[in-house]
């Protein structure tokens, strides 16, 4: 068991986390898998994709340290690897945005993230271990009518640069990946209407230079690049695997 590589995964049953979950495990990785669905949790774990599954809502303030402590757990205070995908997109503007939807996506997205990496953070320490978190490409460039979506990801992108630099020291690598479109249930959850998400990826291929939109298992195969030692050099590095998107004005 000296060679077992853990690595913590959230948003493990759907988009980016799932498809994550899977190139990591292929790859050799112990994987924990993490998410809010009990069912395809169990699907993962009988796949043989998931070592041990752990069910959390990361939108209760309480999760992201009780995650971290659970995981440390099972690894006996060791994490060679947390690859945080968890998190939610609310559309809201200054003109039309609440107080409500700007505060759940700072805690879901950029709270939870400094508190669960905090927590796993000497599980990190101890093996000299790579965290990479899933931003945005919105946490590079603004965009209109995603204020909340945006500050958060911005803030995710600095949280980066901050542990990457505290980590050093340690060994610990931290870095990010800004996605663009990614056909995930993303948007979906958001609140954006089933009929409109077909034109939406339609002309999201005119927003992106390369004419297209991603695949999760795009972000996978960077997920595993960054915390893989081919790597080894890289830390507080923000990746656009978007297309070529963060180029771009809105449009």
């Amino acid at each position: 068991m000296s060679d077992t590589k853990y690595v913590l995964v959230t948003g493990a049953t759907s988009g980016i986390g799932e498809a994550s979950a899977k190139r990591l495990a292929e790859n050799g990785w112990t994987v924990i898998a993490a998410g809010r669905n009990e069912e395809k949790l169990a699907q993962l774990k009988a796949d043989g994709i998931a070592a041990h599954t752990l069910v959390a809502d990361l939108s209760q303030t309480d999760q992201p340290r009780e995650l971290g402590k659970r995981c440390l757990e099972i690894t006996k205070g060791k994490l060679h690897g947390l690859l945080h995908a968890a998190g939610i997109l609310i559309g809201g503007g200054m003109d039309n945005g609440t107080d409500e939807v700007f505060d759940i996506q700072m805690q879901v997205n950029l709270t939870a993230s400094y508190r669960l990496l905090s927590e796993v953070w000497p599980g990190l320490v101890a093996v000299k271990g790579s965290a990479v978190l899933v931003s945005s490409v919105t946490g590079l460039r603004a965009f209109p009518g995603l204020v909340g979506y945006c500050v958060s990801k911005a803030g995710v992108d600095q949280l980066v640069r901050c542990a990457a630099l505290d980590g050093a020291p340690q060994g610990v690598r931290v870095n990010g990946i800004n996605p663009g479109v990614v056909v995930t249930e993303l948007h979906k959850r958001g609140g954006m209407p089933e009929e409109n998400y077909g034109p939406f990826l339609e002309h999201s291929k005119t927003t992106h230079p390369l004419g297209r939109v991603g695949t999760p298992e795009e972000i996978a195969d960077a997920a595993l690049f960054l915390l893989n030692d081919t790597s080894g050099w890289i830390t507080g590095a923000s990746l656009p695997v978007d297309g070529g998107r963060h180029q771009t004005c809105a449009r």
